[in-house]
C-alpha cells in the first residue's frame, strides 16, 4: 500500500515540473547573458581545440623529424704544398761557322744532266768522305796513328805533365817527394825547382797530390815538427787539429802508430796551384829516410792513381831493397799505377829504382851531379846522357 502511494507521489511532482517548464519563459537580460555564455564557450572550446592539435603536430614532429633529416658526411681533405714549374729557357747557340772555299777542282765539278739516254753510266757516290788531315795524330800525344785508346794518349786520357823530362799523360797524378835532411844544398834547390815547374804545367781537368817523405810520411802542407832520430817519435799535424804519430827505429825504418793520414785529391785550379807552389817552397826538410810508407800512401789513394812520380836521392840502408821494389811493384801493377822513378844524384838508389819503374811500366831517369836528367836504364850502367825515351807503357809519352 505504501508502495503505491510512492509512486503515486512521484508522478504527481514529475507532471507539476513539466508545466512549469513548458509555461516558464526568460526575461531579456537573461537570455543576453545566456548567450555570452554560450559564445564565450564555443571561443573557449575552439582555442583549446586548436591549441591540442598544435600540441599533437609538435609532439608528431619531435618524433619524425629525426627520420626525414639525412645527414651528410663532411669531405676533409689536405692539399699538399704546390711545387710551381718554372719553364726551363732554352738557350739557343748561334754559329757562325766560316767556310773554306772549295777547290777549283770541286767547283769546277758539275753533274751532266742530258734528256735522251746514254749508253755509259756515271755513278754518283752516296757519301761524301771528308779526307783527313795527313798532319794531325802523327806524334806520341795522341797514340799510333789516329790512336786506339781513349783520350790523348796511352795514359788512359786525359791531360798530362812532366816531371825532369819524364812526361806522362793521365787524369790523377800523384807526387811522392824526398824531403830528407840529406836533400841539403844543390838538390833541395833543383828538387823544389822542378817540382814546382811540374804542379804549374799540370793541364786543366787533372787532379793532383803530393806527398812527401823523410823518416815519416805526410801529406803536403802538414806540419812537421823538429824530432830527433834518437827519440824514435814524430808527431805530424794536420789542419792544425789532426795529429799522426810516427815511430823510428834508427834513420830509415819508421812505421805509423795509430790513425793513418789518408791523401785527397786536388783540382788545378788556380788557387791550389798557388798554394801548391808555396808548400813546395816552405816545407823545411826533416831527418830520416824511409821510402816504403809514402808509396803505400800513394797507393791507397781513391781512386788510386794512374802516375806516380817518386824523386828520392837514397837507398833504405838495412832492407832487401829489390825485395821491396818488388812487392811495391805488385802492389802497384793490381791497381794499374805507373812509377816513374827518378833517383837524385845517388848511385846506391838507382838499381831498386830503376826495379821499380821496369815492372810497372814507367821511366827511370838519373839526375848526374852537373843536375841534368839522364835515361837510367837498368841501374847498372853509367848514364850516358842525351834525352829519356819514353818506351815506357801506359802513362808514359
Amino acid at each position: 500500500m505504501n508502495f503505491l502511494k510512492g509512486i503515486h507521489l512521484k508522478s504527481h511532482f514529475l507532471t507539476i515540473n513539466k508545466i512549469m517548464s513548458i509555461h516558464a519563459k526568460l526575461n531579456p537580460e537573461a537570455q543576453a547573458r545566456l548567450a555570452i555564455q554560450r559564445r564565450n564557450s564555443s571561443i573557449s572550446s575552439a582555442v583549446i581545440s586548436v591549441l591540442v592539435i598544435v600540441i599533437i603536430g609538435l609532439i608528431l614532429g619531435f618524433i619524425l623529424l629525426p627520420y626525414t633529416i639525412k645527414e651528410t658526411p663532411v669531405i676533409v681533405t689536405y692539399a699538399g704544398s704546390v711545387v710551381e714549374e718554372t719553364e726551363q729557357v732554352k738557350k739557343k747557340v748561334q754559329t757562325n761557322i766560316q767556310r773554306k772555299p772549295s777547290s777549283p777542282s770541286s767547283s769546277m765539278a758539275r753533274v751532266i744532266a742530258a734528256s735522251t739516254v746514254s749508253n755509259i753510266s756515271i755513278p754518283v757516290p752516296d757519301k761524301v768522305v771528308a779526307v783527313q788531315s795527313l798532319d794531325f795524330g802523327d806524334g806520341d800525344d795522341f797514340g799510333s796513328g789516329w790512336g786506339d785508346g781513349s783520350g790523348d794518349g796511352d795514359g788512359g786520357g786525359g791531360g798530362g805533365a812532366s816531371f825532369f823530362n819524364q812526361k806522362v799523360s793521365g787524369e790523377r797524378i800523384a807526387y811522392v817527394i824526398d824531403y830528407s835532411k840529406s836533400m841539403e844544398g844543390e838538390r833541395e834547390s833543383l828538387m823544389r825547382q822542378e817540382l814546382t815547374k811540374s804542379v804549374e804545367g799540370l793541364s786543366g781537368g787533372v787532379k793532383f797530390q803530393m806527398i812527401f817523405f823523410s823518416g815519416p810520411a805526410w801529406v803536403a802542407g802538414s806540419e812537421v815538427p823538429d824530432y830527433t832520430i834518437k827519440s824514435g817519435k814524430a808527431t805530424v799535424k794536420s789542419d792544425g787539429e789532426h795529429k799522426y804519430e810516427w815511430t823510428g827505429k834508427g834513420t830509415y825504418d819508421w812505421t805509423p802508430k795509430g790513425k793513418k793520414q789518408h791523401a785527397k785529391w786536388l783540382d788545378t785550379d788556380l788557387g791550389q796551384l798557388r798554394e801548391a807552389r808555396e808548400i813546395i817552397k816552405t816545407t823545411p826538410l826533416s831527418l830520416g829516410t824511409d821510402w816504403e810508407n809514402p808509396l803505400l800512401m800513394a797507393f791507397d789513394m781513391q781512386p788510386p792513381p794512374q802516375i806516380v812520380f817518386f824523386m828520392t836521392d837514397g837507398a833504405v840502408s838495412g832492407r832487401d831493397m829489390m825485395g821491396l821494389t818488388k812487392d811495391l811493384a805488385a802492389m802497384a801493377k793490381k791497381k794499374g799505377i805507373v812509377v816513374n822513378t827518378i833517383a837524385m844524384m845517388e848511385p846506391k838508389a838507382n838499381e831498386p829504382m830503376a826495379d821499380l819503374a821496369k815492372r810497372t811500366g814507367g821511366q827511370f831517369t838519373i839526375i848526374g851531379q852537373d843536375g841534368k836528367a839522364k835515361p837510367g836504364g837498368n841501374g847498372k850502367a853509367k848514364p850516358s846522357g842525351g834525352k829519356p825515351k819514353g818506351g815506357g807503357k801506359k802513362g808514359n809519352k
